[in-house]
């Protein structure tokens, strides 16, 4: 368990470092010119040279990289030859000029509506996609099942806009069951922030909840198959404990998986869902930094996500040996 553990982190720290440069260099060499684009509108020549040196983008690109990287472990200065150079401490992700700031405090701005808007969606596909598999499993065959898979083809098949759309014409405009989105802090009004938060929570549940639906489902069918399944019924088990304790458990693998990576995937930005709800979390950050051509922003969310997702496949395959028994991680 622990060469195991220990081979994955030294993975992990190697993909890390593969995507952070192909990261950088694909953001800080796309067509264009950076320092023309955050020059502002008075852009003579002399202006964007002067701008290219204020941003280091006349250093050699492997020198700007390790500079890049020298600032996320200890830190760097931006604007050195300004009478107000901006001083960035470690984990330095960068310097947005367009907006002022520094890269990571921008990101730790959005990055709360993210996590609380990929927490509760996530808490509330995997109970309705679990228990309504399950359900469908143990009714097979019978209008239960049917009607639960239709339910889940009729919501894997409408995008995500479609519905954010339709919830919030009908729901907050219409009908006016809710007042219209405006993000505030749980600690701050948390009753305004569930008002705010709990239809972006439905679009996102719908969506992945029928896919568990289905998966789960055929896991728990797939199990009943196994012997050690039959054996423990044929002990006169509660069909209960043969569902959940051994069933369940022994289909968990495949879940979990899929489980891990679509959380990582909202913690790096729910981008359709934070735009129609006007949240401002890391997807319409992300959105606002692509039409800005924030360069420096653009890096700091994509390295990220990426770190997010990585971290999660890390996560997921530890959790398979305390899920599934038969799983032995040497």
């Amino acid at each position: 368990m622990i060469a195991y553990l220990v081979r994955r982190v030294a993975g992990m720290f190697i993909l890390l470092f593969l995507i952070s440069v192909a990261v950088f260099f694909l953001f800080n060499l796309l067509p264009g010119d950076p320092a023309r684009l955050t020059c502002g509108k008075a852009c003579t020549p002399v202006v964007v040279e002067q701008n290219r040196k204020r941003l280091g983008y006349d250093k050699p690109p492997v020198e700007q990289y390790l500079i890049f990287v020298k600032g996320i472990f200890f830190g760097r200065v931006f604007s050195e030859s300004s009478p107000v150079p901006v001083v960035c401490n470690a984990p330095c992700l960068g310097y947005s000029y367009t907006r002022h700031q520094q890269v990571l405090s921008l990101i730790q701005k959005a990055a709360p509506v993210t996590f609380f808007l990929a927490i509760g969606a996530f808490l509330l596909w995997i109970f309705a996609g679990l228990s309504l598999g399950i359900v469908a499993a143990l009714n097979r065959g019978r209008w239960v099942d049917r009607l639960i898979m239709g339910i889940s083809l009729i919501g894997y098949s409408l995008p995500s806009f479609f519905i954010g759309l339709v919830l919030l014409f009908f729901v907050v405009i219409k009908w006016q069951f809710l007042p219209y989105p405006n993000y505030i802090s749980p600690f701050e009004n948390p009753v305004q922030f569930f008002q705010t938060m709990l239809l972006p929570w439905i679009v996102l549940a719908t969506l992945t909840a029928a896919f568990y639906m289905r998966l789960t489902r055929n896991q728990v069918l797939e199990v009943f198959g196994d012997d050690y399944v039959r054996t423990a019924r044929a002990k006169g088990l509660p069909e209960r404990t043969v569902v959940v304790k051994h069933a369940l458990r022994a289909g968990l693998t495949p879940i979990v998986t899929a489980a891990g990576l679509d959380l990582a995937y909202l913690l790096g930005g729910a981008i359709i869902s934070e735009n129609i709800f006007s949240l401002p979390g890391l997807g319409a950050l992300a959105v606002n930094s692509v039409v800005q051509s924030d360069l420096p922003l653009i890096t700091g969310i994509t390295l990220l996500t990426a770190t997010i997702i990585i971290f999660a496949n890390l996560i997921v395959d530890l959790l398979y040996a305390v899920v599934d028994p038969r799983v032995r991680i040497t």
